[in-house]
């Protein structure tokens, strides 16, 4: 039997490929993935707990907010790691958001995620 994967697989993936000291937003990746909404990304990085390998923590709202930190422990270890990749962040918000923006559908055009089902 092929090995099937879920949208939390396709979320997870994306989110491993942002390079560290750069962020993405949960539309971006939903935008990227053609499926969900910035919702259902969220939703499946609040799961991610369990995924030690994926930077959950780079990925913000669309404003640069950091709105998923309630779901680290505690909820300043969100801004704690991306100050130690050497992004500014003030009042729950990145500084100079644009420049640490990274969006999947322009740097990941070669990544090849099977969307199918099979």
């Amino acid at each position: 039997m092929a090995d099937k994967h879920t949208y939390f697989d396709w979320v997870y993936e994306v989110t491993k490929s942002i390079p560290a000291g750069r962020v993405t937003s949960y539309g971006a990746i939903a935008d990227y993935l053609a499926l969900g909404s910035a919702r259902m990304v969220g939703w499946a990085l609040n799961q991610a707990h369990s995924q030690p390998d994926v930077p959950a923590h780079r990925v913000v709202n669309h404003k640069g907010e950091l709105t998923g930190r309630n779901h680290f422990t505690p909820p300043s270890r969100m801004q704690e790691l991306l100050e130690r990749e050497g992004i500014v962040v003030e009042n729950n918000r990145i500084k100079e958001f644009e420049t640490h923006l990274w969006i999947p559908s322009v740097h990941l055009a070669d990544l090849d995620i099977d969307l199918g089902a099979d």
